[in-house]
């Protein structure tokens, strides 16, 4: 049992830089927010996880995870579409089980089969494949989308099990959908960087026999720098069983999550962000 222990921890050795599963973004991933400010703690579970999501020894973007609801409160990342395509793989967060574990995302065959992890310890700290089999009316919704990802390693990131949500399938290919592909483009136009922050809100229901939380509501935010002096913003929100985006400012949408999340105000972004 030791050998196994020391050979685990060797194999996760092999990897360098910071764990996967941090401390803060503050000091680990914090390119991925603007001005290095990631939301305030209004958003924060019980039980968090915080994940600089680190595929083939790079950082691609950032998740605040919910252990005990198996699902991502947000995912945090900078847009940069491009042409690609889909990719079929889906990984899981090896250290959300223990920090022994690789810090890059891996396929649960990989864990199963070379770090002898048991299909129950994988399941215990995180949703594994099972649970998003036999939906009905939902699929995997990703928060982090990999369209808008430029090329091959970036958008594979995306396909993490710790970047998707139960989503009502209609809205996920729907309405939201077409805030992704076409709003996004056309509200981006003359940014130099976006920054990007999606999240869901838990809800009451579950699948997976009460083992992943099917979120009540799917939002997301950007924060656009035009210049040195000049940024835009702008947010949306649906909720989890229409076909149906509503479009508001920044400010609205942190108003809207404090009172969903019934805790401190919200804030998303640094205040250099406009709100209006």
């Amino acid at each position: 049992m030791l050998l196994l222990l020391l050979l685990q921890v060797s194999a996760s050795c092999l990897w360098l830089g910071r764990s996967e599963v941090v401390t803060s973004f503050e000091s680990s991933c914090p390119q991925f927010f603007f001005r290095k400010t990631p939301p305030n703690e209004a958003l924060e579970p019980e039980s968090p996880a915080w994940i600089c999501q680190r595929y083939n020894n790079q950082y691609y973007f950032a998740t605040l995870y919910d252990r005990n609801r198996r699902i991502p409160v947000y995912s945090a990342y900078l847009y940069q579409p491009g042409p690609g395509k889909r990719p079929k793989t889906w990984l899981v967060e090896p250290q959300l089980m223990n920090s022994i574990y690789p810090k890059t995302m891996e396929r649960e065959w990989t864990l199963l089969n070379h770090f002898n992890v048991s299909l129950e310890q994988l399941s215990k700290s995180q949703a594994i494949l099972q649970d998003y089999k036999n939906l009905t009316g939902l699929n995997r919704g990703h928060l982090n989308p990999s369209s808008h990802h430029s090329d091959s390693n970036s958008r594979t990131a995306t396909f993490t099990l710790t970047n998707i949500v139960p989503q009502d399938e209609k809205l996920n290919g729907g309405a939201w959908n077409n805030y992704e592909q076409q709003t996004m483009i056309r509200s981006t136009k003359g940014c130099n960087t976006t920054y990007v922050i999606v999240g869901a809100v838990p809800g009451n229901n579950y699948i997976a026999k009460g083992r992943v939380n099917k979120p009540s509501h799917i939002w997301s935010s950007a924060c656009c720098e035009v210049d040195t002096n000049h940024r835009k913003a702008w947010a949306v929100i649906a909720e989890n069983d229409k076909n149906k985006v509503q479009l508001l400012t920044l400010g609205e949408l942190e108003d809207v999550l404090t009172h969903l999340y019934g805790r401190d105000q919200v804030s998303l972004f640094d205040s250099s962000c406009p709100r209006e």
